[in-house]
């Protein structure tokens, strides 16, 4: 049975099905509609935060049952599964001039590179050679740092995935934009269909066809929705595929790191997991093999979210980090390590957060990594993944007031994990550990890392894990659910969201412009004139706006907003008290949760006007 969320100036929303209806939210894509379940998480101490992330994530599979939408476990899904399975499975057996493209921006480009690694990993050790490629937008220094503007241009995607695959004869490509907004994807999927003959076109998102994004691409005579018209034509002949289910919105309105991101891993393990066992194991793919594998992923959930108490505690100890200026370190080994670093590198985008708020390191850094443009640490102090720098950087600084947090599985290096928790106590109390084991290991070391740790999660898995779905893969989608979750809960509990939505978002490139427009007239009730108007002010910092500034492409605008502070919460103030921008910096700074300084000026007006 559906439960009734009731919310505070809101229409009371049924959790589960009400987002579907035709008069919620009417002018929104599902992926940018705001959950009604967490309407007031910002509010919500950190135990019902987990819970309602808990929900928000139990959607992905929900089954379809009349709902307006195709969804993850949906038919149409699980047949679009198969036959881009069995395209690969071409692939696997005649790899000659043939070539697997994963590509994205953002969140989506880094999973593609995380699932093209551990796909090519797997290929040779079986002494098969590596068939995938992977494309992020921003190249290699997008893995782990924030590098948003390039999502808007579609010229440099169609010459990345043209240079990527020189020379091949076979190309199956497949793009990931959990929104279908990515002008980056879309010049991508128009540059294979313009060559049909050595291109398949894969898209992966979370929008119905509709909703995909129809503004103009400055340059292109296309747009994202008209090449998902023409892929749906193609699909009917099976000469181009289209997998979007439905997912219910983020819980965090538009931040697809979250469900966008693991219903990302899993539809593409599932593909080349089946893929996998039909070319070495003889395994046939078929549907039922498909929803089975899938509806598995369901379970890792459940295991994961069965240790709420825990998960909230280290929530609570990482916002409280935050709250008071200090960081959160995530230390972790092997292949867990890379779900660290790009949940740490999410956090700038989403919250506005500095880099230095969350880190991740993992083991030998960037020679870990396998990426194609080798050694990142020219970036600067944002590429300092590895343990040493940990050790060299971080660890001389350490206080309570940090969180560290270990990541680590049994079949990594126990005894190293000791060793560098050892030295992390010396200098603080306030290290936490997440430990995956399968039913019957005990290994005498983990019972040292317990003792040294405030607080330990174990997660036991069942030995008998079906063959297609593996440990590795269970560990790594709960590693996932639960860094999203602390990280979110943290900058939820510092006040970096309002409502249920990031309010304090880097304006960066088109797809968060027109998020944070949306956000202001859904906040504030004014027209869309007024809220742009309001938004460029905040940008520019003035309180009028010349003609040189109304005339700027948004190019401009969003470069120019990168330089620029709490752009968002800004305009809102403005909007909400007409206070000019020193005057909303100056309340901002004296309440940095946002929802508190609007609330706090709003009543600062009553008064004034009370007192005329």
């Amino acid at each position: 049975m559906a439960t009734v969320v009731k919310t505070e100036g809101i229409k009371a929303f049924s959790a589960t099905h009400d987002w579907e209806s035709a008069d919620y939210e009417p002018t929104l894509p599902v992926s940018e509609m705001s959950n009604p379940i967490t309407h007031n998480i910002d509010r919500a101490p950190a135990s019902s935060i987990v819970k309602m992330l808990q929900d928000c994530d139990a959607q992905m599979f929900q089954e379809k049952s009349g709902a307006a939408y195709e969804r993850l476990l949906s038919d149409q899904v699980a047949k679009s599964l198969m036959e881009v399975a069995k395209r690969v499975q071409l692939i696997l057996k005649d790899p000659q001039d043939s070539l697997i493209v994963l590509s994205g921006c953002g969140t989506s480009g880094r999973l593609a590179f995380f699932i093209t690694s551990g796909f090519n990993r797997e290929l040779r050790r079986l002494n098969h050679s590596a068939v995938c490629s992977y494309i992020i937008a921003g190249g290699d220094r997008a893995l782990f740092s924030s590098q948003e503007s390039p999502e808007d241009d579609p010229i440099s995607g169609a010459l990345s995935l043209k240079k990527v695959s020189e020379g091949k004869k076979r190309v199956l490509f497949i793009g990931i934009s959990c929104g279908l907004s990515a002008p980056f994807v879309a010049g991508q999927l128009d540059f294979c269909l313009q060559h049909p003959d050595i291109y398949t076109p894969v898209l992966v998102g979370f929008n119905p066809a509709h909703q995909a994004r129809n503004e103009p691409i400055p340059g292109c005579t296309f747009t994202f929705r008209s090449v998902v018209t023409k892929m749906r034509e193609l699909a009917k002949m099976q000469k181009a595929f289209l997998i979007n289910p439905a997912l219910g919105p983020e819980a965090i309105s538009g931040s697809s790191r979250m469900k966008g991101g693991s219903a990302t891993k899993i539809l593409l393990e599932v593909v080349f997991s089946a893929a996998h066992a039909a070319n070495f194991s003889r395994t046939p793919i078929t549907y039922n093999g498909i929803l089975q594998h899938m509806r598995s992923y369901g379970e890792v959930l459940d295991i994961t979210y069965s240790q709420t108490e825990g998960i909230a505690a280290l929530m609570e100890a990482a916002g409280r980090s935050l709250q008071c200026g200090r960081g959160v370190c995530y230390l972790s080994w092997g292949f867990l390590g890379l779900l660290s670093l790009i949940d740490a590198s999410e956090c700038k985008p989403t919250f506005g957060a500095d880099y230095k708020d969350i880190r991740g390191f993992v083991g030998g850094g960037c020679k870990e990594l396998c990426n194609k443009e080798g050694d990142l640490n020219l970036m600067g102090a944002e590429s300092g993944i590895a343990h040493s720098d940990f050790l060299h950087d971080v660890l001389p600084c350490l206080t309570d007031k940090d969180t560290v947090l270990l990541l680590y599985s049994h079949s990594d290096d126990v005894d190293e994990v000791a060793k560098l928790a050892r030295r992390v106590r010396e200098k603080t109390s306030n290290m936490h550990a997440v430990y995956h084991q399968t039913d019957g290991d005990t290994v005498s070391a983990h019972d040292e890392i317990n003792k040294l740790c405030s607080s330990t999660l174990n997660f036991i898995w069942p030995q008998s894990t079906p063959a297609s779905m593996g440990l590795q893969h269970m560990w790594e989608l709960s590693t996932k659910l639960l860094l999203n979750a602390v990280s979110t809960g943290a900058h939820i509990l510092k006040g970096k969201v309002y409502q249920n939505y990031m309010i304090d978002l880097q304006v960066t490139n088109s797809k968060l412009y027109h998020r944070a427009a949306r956000l202001l007239q859904r906040l504030s009730g004014h027209p869309k004139s007024l809220c742009e108007e309001a938004l460029l002010k905040a940008i520019y910092q003035v309180d009028k706006l010349t003609e040189d500034i109304v005339t700027c492409n948004l190019i401009k605008h969003t470069h120019t907003a990168r330089k620029v502070k709490k752009v968002v919460p800004l305009a809102l103030v403005c909007l909400l008290t007409g206070y000019s921008i020193k005057e909303a910096q100056s309340h901002l700074e004296q309440k940095p949760i946002v929802r508190e300084a609007v609330e706090a000026c709003l009543r600062e007006q009553t008064l004034f006007s009370g007192s005329l």
